[in-house]
Order: structure tokens, then sequence, then C-alpha cells
């Protein structure tokens, strides 16, 4: 039987001798695909392969279709470090390293595609069990403003359905959008190391069961750390989120979903964002640090959400947020709109929503919870002072202050 481990600096493309995993690794990777495609016909027996690609800097100018079950493409390193720090530095000539390292991998994208890896196959079933594992995505600059997040470059996409797709252990760095994943169902994503992107991980469109545990995530200003659309069951646990994503997480018409034990840090509002019709899911646990942006470059960035949004946002019904510790500490006059009140758990719209217990510590007053008029039936126990809780004329509510 054929091998089913494949080595990258050991493939040679049929046809093209000259192309090897350091001048496009992309075409290696796809002509590696096409052979276990060839050496596996049988319906009833397709066990898949290992492509393994070891430590190096590897171009890829040609993107990497996967449309096979079963495959593992995996490296011996993560490789991340910071692009953002080098290119606002002045000179590193006394450094010791100034790109990624790992097994890493350099996307040039000079076939005029934006992904660098496209998860994508027709007809029935759906694709499942492919393992994207340890290694690094690197999207090298974004000329000709490095603060700017704008490159075009994806770095790992899905346009069908996958069942128990796993990423795990990689880095992704200056990319535009590091992960943009449709139709998910069982999505293991985590140990991973998302940061200088516009955005990290965008679930969209639906997706079921996912578990989205124990990385390190920062956005650009403009950008989602974590972004899921359509979700049902979806787990966020045990994540470091750091700044400076517009949201650190943010939920689309998701529902009976879990945000719990993450540490968030951020330097605007709007943190957890539950939008649209969300329905049932618990936001505990989690530590949430909102500050002034301190990185010169950066500091004259508009942000998208004022101190009235809320630390936490909610639209929908049934949600509970509980056990949560809340850091406010910005300037007074930081705060935007002048002179506001800022605001750490907004319940804009639904009933029945749920807070209790949640812990604030601030440099200047706060409401610790505001009730928008629309809402109905909230409970809100344990979570502020009377002067700081606030319900808008129509909102009907129980309330327990903290003693």
């Amino acid at each position: 039987m054929p091998s089913t481990i494949y080595d990258v600096t050991t493939w040679t493309v049929p046809g093209s001798p000259g192309t090897t995993a350091y001048t496009d690794i992309g075409a290696v990777v796809n002509s590696i695909i096409a052979d276990i495609k060839a050496n596996q016909p049988n319906q009833a027996s397709k066990p898949g392969a290992v492509v393994y690609i070891p430590p190096g800097d590897y171009s890829l100018k040609t993107r990497i279709v996967i449309d096979v079950s079963y495959l593992q493409i995996k490296g011996s390193g993560h490789g991340f470090t910071s692009s953002s720090i080098r290119y606002n530095s002045g000179s590193t000539s006394g450094w010791w390293e100034i790109w990624p390292g790992g097994s890493r991998i350099k996307v040039e994208n000079t076939d005029g595609n934006a992904e660098a890896i496209l998860i994508s196959r027709g007809g029935s079933p759906r694709l499942s069990s492919i393992e994207l594992v340890d290694f690094c995505l690197d999207g090298l600059s974004f000329t000709p403003d490095q603060n700017s997040y704008r490159n075009g470059k994806i770095g790992v996409r899905s346009t069908s359905d996958t069942d128990s797709l796993r990423i795990a252990g990689l880095g992704l760095v200056y990319l535009e959008r590091g992960v943009v994943l449709t139709g998910v169902d069982a999505l293991q994503l985590n140990g991973n190391f998302i940061a200088e992107c516009g955005s990290c991980v965008e679930l969209v469109g639906s997706g079921q069961a996912t578990m989205v545990n124990g990385n390190h995530l920062g956005a650009g200003p403009a950008g989602f750390s974590l972004f899921a659309e359509g979700h049902f069951g979806l787990i966020v646990s045990g994540n470091n989120v750091f700044p400076r994503g517009k949201s650190s997480v943010h939920l689309k018409n998701c529902n009976d979903s879990t945000v719990s034990a993450n540490r968030l840090h951020s330097f605007s509002s709007g943190m957890v964002t539950l939008e649209g019709d969300c329905r049932n899911n618990l936001i505990g646990a989690n530590h949430f640090l909102r500050n002034r942006e301190s990185f010169g470059p950066f500091q004259g960035v508009p942000l998208t959400t004022d101190d009235l949004f809320g630390l936490v946002h909610i639209n929908g019904s049934g949600n509970t947020v509980t056990g949560n510790h809340f850091t406010y500490d910005v300037p007074s006059a930081s705060i935007t709109p002048s002179g506001a009140v800022p605001t750490i758990v907004l319940v804009k719209s639904g009933s029945g929503n749920y807070l209790a217990t949640n812990h604030h510590v601030a440099n200047v007053g706060v409401r610790s919870a505001v009730l928008d008029g629309s809402t109905t039936n909230t409970k809100v126990l344990d979570s502020g002072t009377t002067a700081e809780f606030q319900a808008l004329s129509g909102a009907t509510y129980g309330f327990r202050a903290t003693p």
C-alpha cells in the first residue's frame, strides 16, 4: 500500500521538478492531495494521510485547496512573534530574530486568491476530520501602512460544511482575516496564537457543538477577536483575549452557548456582544479589563463603540450573566461621550434575562447594569448598588442591590 505519510521537503511535483516546498509549498501540498486521491479511490477505504511540514521558511504562492477528509497537515512549531512591535520599532539590527519561525508559511498568494488554505468540497458527505496543527501562517506585511491590518489575505477559510474540523497550535500573524469558517459542526479550535490580524476568528453562517478553548487572540481596531453567527451549543472558554479588537467575543443569533472562564482585555466597550436574537446563553466567571490604548501608534484610532454601549451588550432573551469580574480603568477625560457615566452591562432588548453576583472595580462612577425601556422581566441580583442600577422608562424587572 502506498505511504500515507508525506514530507513536503522531499516531495517532487510530477511534471515540475523545480517546484519545491521552499519555492511554493501550496503547489506541493496540492500535488500531495492529488496523490492521496489517486491512491485512495476505494469508497470504503479512505484512511487519509499526514502531510508534515518540518521547521523552516516556505513560500506559499498557490492557494492550498483541501477537498479530502481525514487529512492532517502538521508542522513542528507555530512560530508566532509580534510583527507589529518590529514594524513600529526603530533599528532591529541588534535583535536576536525579526520574523516568525517554526514551520513558517509565508503567505504571498501570487495566484490571485485571498486564502492560504481553502477547505471546500461539494456533494455528500461533508468534509470530516481535517486537522491543521502546529505551523505558522505569516501574512508578512500590511503594505503600505503596517498598522492598517489590511492586505486582503486570509489564513484558513472553509466555504462548505465540515464535521470535526480541528485547528490546533497554529500561529497566525499579519493576515487581514485569520480563520473564516462556514457551517462548522463539532469544530475544535484550541491552543492557537492568532493575533495582529484584522479579524482573528470568524465562524459564519451557522454551526453547532463547537469548542473554542485555550487560545490567545487579539484583533485589529476594526475587527473581531472571535465572531460567531447562528451557532448552537458553542463553548468559548479559557481563552486569553487581548486588545485591540472592537469586541472580544461577538455572538450573532446564537443560542444555548457558553462563554466562561476567559480573560478579556479591551480598549473599547462591547467586549462581549450578543447581537440579533441571542437566546439562553451563559456568560459566566469571566475576567474583564477595560482600559485605555497605551501603544502610541494606535492612540488616535477612534473607538467603534462608546462607553454607554456596555462592556457586555445583550440582545435577546433568557440569557444569564453571572459571576463575572469587571475592571474599568479609563481616565475621566477619555470617556465617550464626554461626561457620560460608563455602563458595565447593558440589556438592550429581550425578556427574561438574568444578571447576578457580578462584581466591578472602577476608577470612576459607573452604571453596573442598565435596562433599555423595551426590556421585560429582567432580574438583576447583587450586581451593583441602587445608585449604580438604571432601568429606563418602560422596562419591567426585579432588582436586589448589592448590600
